[in-house]
């Protein structure tokens, strides 16, 4: 099953790289909404020398447009060449290590626009791909990762003492208040409220008691496998989450059988990488490399929708409302399938409906560039 996922590792990240290539230089170019070029040079101005360590990124020698849009093409055809290496062989060793220093680099520059939970899991996940083989030991980091994932997501709702998550209606407002829902959501948020209650509970069994069949015997692990599994496939329905839940998914395929390695000298290395990251995690180093991270949406569910509605006008009398390509807006409107596609914008501009939108830097960029009239295509 390793091979499995390795490949399906690849598909991910090619999309990941492509899906941002096409909003690259609007969001994060010379004449993006947060241009990545002088977010660098003030970073260098005001930190020295350190500011490579604390912002690592292949884009130092280089943050030119050409530059941020050859990243997302080169990691893209890194991640489809790497389909036809052999498995856990040399070049696909150096596959990976290429593909987490290219995706590092865009996160660290991509700032607001690349600081969701799906990359850093794929970060996460794409460090340890690198050490990746047919050992038990080695296999077990990636268990962990796929048990502190779930887990995490469930102890987020139950810490948050949201009311919505302890008393199970959680879900009557999830359907019509998530970020980006698919046309599916709509028929699920009509269903009756003891769904929504048993569906919310189900969901608590899966987040907080399925994670630790990942580490029982054989037939519990099938368990823990299916059940995961099959909620990401209810998830990915009802909502657009970019690849999330496919990553997820595919880290399942791990708690399935796979021929072990039985040499001494390669367990020898597994359980050294394993007490390798254990101290990486525990110090913190690994931080600002995303090889370590914590993880939880929607602890605090959203229990209304709001919407930001940015208008703009020729002569100052006939005002005209700019629409989104995949934000929900028209009523009239059926939501959009977009995953595993995600329009970065789109998405930010849902979590600026939930704050002040006037203290948001990049909203407020955004707003400038719409007025120098310069209409890019960020999604």
């Amino acid at each position: 099953m390793t091979q499995h996922f390795s490949r399906a590792l690849a598909i991910i990240y090619a999309i990941a790289f492509v899906s941002f290539g096409v909003q690259v230089k609007g969001l994060i170019g010379a004449d993006g909404i947060l241009p990545a070029a002088g977010f660098l040079d003030s970073l260098q101005r005001q930190l020295g020398a350190s500011a490579y360590w604390h912002v690592p990124t292949v884009f130092w020698l280089n943050h030119s447009d050409g530059a941020l849009v050859g990243v997302c093409w080169v990691g893209a055809s890194i991640a489809v060449g790497s389909l036809f290496l052999a498995a856990h062989g040399v070049w696909q060793r150096a596959a990976f290590v290429s593909l987490y220093v290219l995706y590092l680099s865009l996160v660290s520059v991509g700032r607001d626009f690349m600081g969701f939970q799906w990359d850093a899991l794929l970060l996460e996940t794409g460090f340890l791909a690198i050490f990746l083989a047919n050992d038990r030991w080695r296999v077990l980091l990636f268990q962990i990762l796929l048990f502190k994932l779930m887990l995490e997501s469930g102890l987020a709702k139950l810490i948050s003492h949201d009311e919505t998550w302890r008393n199970l209606t959680a879900l009557t407002y999830h359907w019509e208040t998530q970020p980006l829902p698919t046309v599916l959501a709509w028929y699920v948020s009509h269903w009756p409220l003891w769904f929504q209650k048993l569906s919310c509970a189900l969901m608590f069994v899966v987040e907080l008691v399925v994670p630790f069949c990942m580490f029982g015997p054989r037939k519990l692990q099938y368990v823990a496998a299916g059940a995961t599994a099959g909620f990401q496939v209810l998830i990915l329905l009802t909502g657009n989450y970019t690849y999330f839940n496919w990553l997820t998914i595919a880290l399942c395929l791990l708690l399935l059988p796979a021929r072990e390695v039985g040499r001494a000298a390669n367990r020898y290395v597994s359980v050294g990488l394993v007490v390798l990251f254990g101290l990486i995690w525990s110090t913190g180093i690994g931080a600002q490399f995303a090889v370590f991270n914590s993880y939880g949406l929607f602890a605090n569910m959203t229990t209304k929708r709001d919407e930001i509605l940015i208008e703009g006008s020729d002569d100052g009398e006939k005002w005209l409302a700019y629409t989104f390509r995949y934000k929900p807006e028209a009523l009239d409107r059926a939501p959009r399938w977009v995953a595993p596609h995600q329009p970065r914008l789109d998405w930010q501009m849902w979590f600026a409906a939930l704050e002040d939108p006037q203290q948001l830097r990049w909203f407020q960029s955004f707003v400038g560039q719409l007025l120098k009239g310069r209409r890019r295509c960020w999604g």
